[in-house]
């Protein structure tokens, strides 16, 4: 019997980077440690060297791959993994160095993107964004694109058989992207439909494993994937949740930003990260607990800064508040709450903090409205939240949350 991905012994993974002042290579390599044992991987080891930049055709110096070759060699390692983006020219040269597959930190990303993509969407835009990648890598042998199957790097479009000619990728390419449109349309209705219906939108971002998935199972029982991996939730969910003060929002859990993302990778998951955009109130949730929640930030913020989000009201939310020791000591960021979504520490907060972002000014009621008025119960309902209606032998008895507009035609009722 064929063993699946997840029954298959794990593959032994070395990491290698180049250190040439660009951004934090150790930190980054922490990073990919974390990638690599998302997509499975048993990480055997880490080399970094300091260059002044990557070398054309060896990424390393000669004497770090000769290096390789050794360690490759007595640990029985199974794959590299880089942490930059190669050329082609690269992958193969390490390649025939060391006889061992080669993938790169974009390779790896695109990897997890295929593992975790569970809904049609999240499938085609994966598809998508890995033929895209691939196709200029179609050169010379192409050892490493026909290696499909279930090894880290290999997952994803399978039976497309990567090693045929560009045009057939490229009209591969014309028909996902055919089917992407088709969704976003739909999308794009669906948002217009809740602006008309006026169902408020909260998005829930931030950094990748920082706790989104867990505060939307607590807010909302939504029953999303929690995992401690990077990437654990690719597809966004969509789950209504009703605040104190009576009004419905709807909570859309979205993918996790990561450091150093490619360009190209953001943009074949804009449908997805457009649900931020569209949305009334962001939810930006960071891993207090992080010795890096403040780069993490930084990284989120000016990815929402690029998608057009600056005038959208951003509740900064630390999570995992309880277990971290600085918590404490962090800037008072404007909206910020600190809260503990496992233990369900903070949430009042949070809640009470979504309120004082929602986009309308809204006032909960409670009033007896005479038999002859009864008609602004249905536009209570229709145009705000009806939270209980009795009919008494004074009149009909409501509690109703309502906007400015509405308060100011039943404030007469009031009762208290």
């Amino acid at each position: 019997m064929e063993l699946h991905d997840n029954e298959q012994k794990p593959q032994r993974a070395l990491l290698i980077g180049v250190d040439y002042g660009a951004f934090d290579a150790e930190a980054s390599m922490e990073e990919l440690y974390a990638l690599a044992e998302s997509a499975g991987a048993e990480v055997a080891g880490s080399m970094i060297q300091k260059l002044d930049k990557p070398i054309a055709a060896t990424y390393v110096g000669t004497g770090r791959l000769e290096e390789l070759v050794g360690i490759c060699e007595s640990s029985e390692i199974d794959l590299i993994i880089a942490d930059d983006e190669l050329s082609p020219v690269q992958i193969r040269t390490i390649e025939d160095a060391t006889d061992v597959r080669v993938i790169d930190r974009t390779m790896l990303i695109l990897d997890i993107f295929a593992l975790r993509a569970h809904s049609k969407e999240g499938k085609l835009q994966v598809e998508t964004a890995q033929l895209r990648y691939m196709l200029p890598r179609l050169t010379g042998k192409g050892v490493q694109m026909s290696r499909l199957g279930g090894g880290i790097g290999t997952r994803g479009p399978g039976e497309t058989k990567l090693e045929t000619d560009r045009r057939h990728i490229r009209r591969k390419l014309e028909a996902l992207e055919e089917k992407l449109d088709e969704i976003e349309k739909r999308r794009e209705q669906l948002r217009k439909r809740r602006k008309k219906d006026g169902v408020i939108t909260a998005a829930i971002v931030g950094y990748t494993n920082a706790g989104k998935s867990t505060l939307m199972n607590y807010l909302t029982d939504a029953g999303v994937l929690e995992k401690d991996q990077l990437f654990a939730t690719l597809d966004p969910t969509s789950r209504a949740l009703k605040l104190p003060n009576g009004v419905t929002v709807m909570l859309i859990d979205t993918v996790g930003f990561v450091r150093r993302l490619p360009h190209h990778l953001v943009k074949a998951f804009r449908s997805t990260l457009e649900e931020a955009v569209a949305a009334d109130i962001i939810i930006n949730v960071c891993d207090a607990s992080s010795e890096e929640a403040l780069l993490h930030l930084d990284v989120t913020r000016k990815l929402l800064e690029d998608l057009g989000c600056a005038d959208t009201p951003i509740i900064t939310v630390f999570n995992k508040s309880d277990i971290a020791e600085n918590g404490a000591d962090f800037p008072s960021f404007s909206g910020g709450v600190h809260i503990s979504a496992k233990k369900g520490t903070g949430i009042e907060a949070l809640l009470a903090a979504i309120e004082d972002n929602l986009p309308v000014r809204l006032h909960k009621v409670k009033l007896l409205l005479p038999f002859a008025k009864a008609g602004l119960s249905s536009e209570l309902r229709k145009t705000g939240t009806l939270l209980s209606e009795e009919y008494t032998a004074d009149g009909v008895a409501v509690e109703a949350v309502c906007d400015d507009a509405m308060f100011a035609r039943v404030k007469e009722y009031i009762t208290e």
